[in-house]
């Protein structure tokens, strides 16, 4: 059994608008101590995911249907206290931007003590001394002094190693981190993801680590699954999509990623946008952007199926592709050439 395991998940935002389709049927499985990177451009779902298997969709937000089950445990149909001792204590989240995250006038040690005393029964010693200990875990220098310190005195790196210490202070099962490098320059990115790395193995932390950013993950994870518009168009092992991409929205991303030593002028990029959420193109819904796009895309909207090249390659992680080309209705091939980040 996985540890976490996502069936078909439906996540519905009800504006003026009209009802916009997040999450439209999402599956995908984390076993324990693996790290899964969720990837896509802005406004295809990835957030609103890890949000769900925490229940924290608020109005007008819903989940529609679906199963988010932890261990076993069907969380969409768990009670509210049940969820706060799921949040903090087993499954812990990171926000992409730590200065939301942190309340300025709490200090740093007092917002990582809170979760630990939300989940605990220990004394306020041993809080304070825990919470001193998980900074410490987490890189923050000289934490007992720093302790009493607020986040506006702490740099943006720091303020995501607090951030990072209150998701890891319970140690949970299982870590989301939503893109917990975005608003960091590249030498302490570089820090944070080494951080994580580091204290996944030492600590056996699944992580559901969402990222528009592809070379983050490729580092990261071990498995990828690719969103477009509430939708997963590619799931595989990570090393089998960068070097093999299936589903020509994963391998214009791909394009369109800035090497060093490239010689070429411009970088690729994709034609168009995101969907309108409110009003999804029918059938496939990238046959707009869709260079491969024939009549039967804009009629049937394809499903996830595997698209390993031979039978031997399909396996229970296999190549998966939501892709036409891979079911047969198409007149033509997928014929794509990328180049891999060595």
């Amino acid at each position: 059994m996985a540890l976490l395991e996502v069936t078909d998940l439906d996540v519905r935002f009800y504006t003026e608008e009209g009802v916009v389709r997040a999450v439209d049927g999402l599956s995908y499985e984390i076993e324990r101590g693996e790290r899964l990177g969720v990837v896509g451009e802005s406004g295809a779902g990835k957030t609103v995911a890890g949000l769900a298997v925490l229940g924290l969709i608020d109005a007008p937000g819903r989940i529609e249907g679906g199963e988010v089950r932890f261990k076993g445990e069907d969380l969409l149909s768990a009670s509210d206290e049940r969820l706060r001792e799921v949040r903090g204590g087993e499954i812990g989240m990171v926000f992409q931007d730590p200065e939301e995250a942190l309340d300025p006038v709490y200090t740093v040690g007092e917002q990582v003590a809170e979760t630990i005393r939300a989940q605990t029964d220990l004394a306020e010693s041993a809080i304070r001394e825990r919470a001193v200990e998980t900074l410490d875990r987490v890189g923050v220098p000289d934490p007992r002094e720093r302790y009493g310190d607020y986040p506006h005195q702490f740099s943006g790196g720091m303020q995501q190693r607090v951030v990072l210490a209150t998701a890891l202070a319970c140690d949970p099962d299982l870590l989301v981190a939503d893109e917990p490098t975005t608003a960091l320059d590249v030498t302490i990115e570089a820090g944070i993801l080494e951080l994580l790395d580091d204290l996944a193995d030492e600590y056996d932390l699944a992580v559901q680590f969402v990222s528009h950013d592809l070379g983050v993950v490729a580092e990261t994870c071990d498995r990828v699954v690719v969103m477009y518009a509430g939708r997963a168009v590619e799931r595989a092992p990570v090393e089998d999509l960068y070097y093999d991409p299936k589903h020509p929205y994963t391998a214009g991303l791909m394009a369109s990623v800035p090497r060093l030593g490239a010689d070429r002028d411009r970088l690729p990029t994709l034609p168009g946008s995101m969907p309108d959420l409110v009003d999804v193109p029918p059938g496939c819904r990238f046959h707009p952007r869709c260079p491969f796009a024939e009549e039967a895309c804009t009629k049937r909207e394809p499903p996830l199926v595997d698209a390993s090249e031979t039978a031997a390659d399909a396996r229970a992680d296999s190549h998966q592709a939501a892709c036409l080309a891979y079911t047969g209705d198409l007149s033509g091939d997928l014929d794509f050439e990328v180049e891999v980040r060595e």
